[in-house]
Parts: C-alpha cells; structure tokens; sequence
C-alpha cells in the first residue's frame, strides 16, 4: 500500500480508536462497544453499497428488485433474534404511533432521500467514503432536523390512532411468522415484476474480497443483521442513526445561545445539551459508521474526494438534506430507525412510514427519470 493510501487508513483507525475511549470515558463499555459496532456497520455499508434509496429507486425505475430483497433479507435475519429478546429478554421495542406526522414525515423523508443520493446510514457511509457532496446532504440533514425539533409540538398534537404491537398482540412466534409471510409476499412480487420487465432475474454482485471488498448484497444483509442485532445486545434497544442528528443540530444551537424557549427541547433537555456527543449511545455509532467506511474505502483504494461539485448537485443535496432531517424528526426516524427499527420491534407504524416514504420516493424518482423522445408510438394522444 502506498504511503498516500496509508494516511486514509490510519486516520480512520486513529479515529476509532479515538471514539471509543471518549465513549468509554463518559459512558463505560457499551458505549465503547457501541462504537466499534458502528464501525462495522459503515465497514459492510460501503463495501456492500447497502443503501435503501437505491434499492427503492431500482424497483421504481428500472424493476430491478435484488437491492429490495436484501432489505427483507436484513429485517427477517434481524428480527429472528429481536424477537425474543424484546418478548423475553426485555429488550426495548421501538413503537411509535400511527400518525399524521409519521405519515407526512415519512413522505418528506422518502422525498429528501431520493434528492439528497441517501438515507440516514446512506449518508454516513458515503460522507465516510468521501463524497464532498453527500457532506452537504449531512449538515442539511442536521439543519433540517433541529426545524422538525421546533415544530414537532405542533405534529404530535395533530391526529394519531395510538400504537399497535404485534409482539403483544400475538406473540413472538406469531408475530414473527406474520413478518415473514408479508416480507415474502412482497419479494414474490418484486422478483415477479422483474421477471415481466426483464424476463430474468438480474445476477447478484458476487463478494470480492473481504477486507477490500466489494460484497455480496445477501453478504451485506447478514453483515447488517449483525449489526441490528448486537446494537440489541450492547444497547437494548434496536439500532437508530438520525436521532444524533437533532441531538447535534440543537446542542450547536444551544452552545450559540439561541433561546431554548423558541424550540420544542424533547427529547433534549437543557441537562443533556449539556453532555458531551460521546455520552450519547447514537452519536457515536453514527461516528463509528463514518470511520468504518472511511477505513473500508481507504483499504478499497477509492477514498479520493472530489471537490468540485455543479449548482444542480448542491441544490439537490441542499433540498433533499432538508428534507430528510425534517421528515425524519416527524417520522420518528429513517429507514434505520422508523422502518428496520420498527419492523424488528413489531411496530406497525413501520409498515406506514415505509408505504408513505415510499410514496414520497417514488414521487422524485418519477419526476427525474429521463423522458422518452415523442414518436408515432408514443407520442402523446
């Protein structure tokens, strides 16, 4: 390895390394742990280019599903353990109510998604592998986050039917089983609308190398799951990446002396703006993913940051930055938090946040899709 490749990687490790002990510092070991598993995640993110927004934007616009099915891959393996150990095991679940804002947040975040090139964990990978643009689309996200935290007093006032658990309706057996069958149900119909656009399934990237990458999705599914289910172990509760956002966003406005009485503070207190971003379990998984894809791009050879960026980029991930985080503080979260969260939590409120982001979703990608040249075929009637 050359020695220009050498600093990218040592950085990163240095990095961790550092996050750990700050985390270890003010929290103990989980924290500590916490942060090694984050950069795991953002290890397997980049080198399986496990994102939801292109397995979304696939599916819509060319009927490829392969990204799709390794989301389902990812919450089936997942929830096979958080199952039990939220029925059993007194894990925390992550249930949230079916609501109007979960349903508009939702749809501004499957909007800002499409925009912004990423999802919560999107973001961290790519930002972490270097792209100046997707840094825009993260400090956006943040500044999107820290309005929906000013005006979520005014969405969680507006109508909501309460929240609904499979887990305590059925049980995890059941609960589970019923999981599988619409995850299963939804594949089926994914593989065969591919089958009708393309007459076969599309081949799977095959995993490369382990180290240097890249992965197989299925390889990023299990990899993921991993990390969904020791976020359990180590935190119990299930893995989140944008609540860190407004935790930042609104601490940096409160270390700037914007009064706290113009923002609705919960879930920060004026007592926790005063900690420090290594004492918050989410902050530094969210540092973790950056590093780990930092080190897994660096060790690919492809950490090279472009720094030239068009009008249209930066307004894209400007728009779609804000977006996301004003969605996501409505929504109850990302596709992380409110969508693979939820759904290994028995939430309800998974399923609608995913059909409303997904609307919003399909929304852009219908918009920026190429048009077809008007002929005697197709031209308008």
């Amino acid at each position: 390895m050359e020695n220009t490749a050498r600093l990218p990687v040592l950085f990163a490790t240095a990095g961790l390394i550092f996050v750990a002990v700050m985390a270890y510092v003010n929290r103990g070991g989980s924290l500590a742990l916490a942060t090694l598993v984050g950069g795991f995640a953002g290890f397997a993110l980049y080198h399986a280019s496990f994102g939801f927004t292109a397995g979304w934007r696939r599916i819509i616009s060319e009927r490829r599903s392969t990204g799709l099915r390794a989301q389902f891959m990812l919450i089936a393996l997942t929830a096979l353990v958080s199952y039990p150990l939220i029925a059993w095991g007194g894990a925390y679940a992550w249930v949230q109510p079916i609501s109007v804002s979960l349903v508009v947040g939702a749809f501004l975040f499957g909007m800002g998604m499409q925009l912004g090139g990423g999802c919560g964990s999107g973001t961290l990978f790519v930002v972490g592998g270097g792209s100046t643009r997707m840094v825009i689309t993260l400090l956006f996200f943040i500044i999107g986050s820290v309005i929906g935290v000013a005006h979520i007093g005014f969405w969680w006032n507006l109508p909501s039917a309460g929240r609904v658990s499979l887990l305590n309706e059925f049980g995890p057996v059941t609960a589970f089983l019923i999981l599988i069958a619409i995850l299963g149900a939804l594949a089926y119909g994914a593989m065969q609308l591919e089958k009708r656009a393309h007459g076969s399934l599309e081949p799977a990237r095959k995993t490369g190398s382990l180290i240097r990458g890249p992965w197989s999705p299925w390889m990023g599914a299990v990899a993921l799951a991993a990390v969904g289910i020791l976020t359990f172990l180590v935190l119990n509760r299930p893995w989140g990446i944008t609540q860190a956002f407004g935790f930042w966003g609104a601490k940096a406005a409160y270390v700037a002396g914007v009064p706290t009485d113009v923002w609705f503070l919960e879930p920060w207190s004026e007592k926790r703006l005063n900690q420090s971003v290594f004492a918050d379990s989410t902050s530094v998984m969210d540092f973790g993913i950056i590093l780990g894809a930092m080190l897994a791009a660096s060790l690919a050879g492809k950490w090279k940051p472009v720094w030239s960026l068009s009008a249209s980029e930066i307004g894209t991930a400007v728009v779609g930055g804000l977006l996301m985080g004003y969605g996501a503080r409505l929504g109850f979260g990302c596709n992380i938090g409110a969508y693979l969260g939820g759904l290994v939590s028995g939430s309800m409120h998974a399923w609608v946040w995913a059909a409303a982001a997904f609307a919003g979703s399909t929304v852009i990608v219908k918009w920026r899709m190429p048009r077809a040249p008007a002929t005697p075929q197709n031209a308008p009637s």
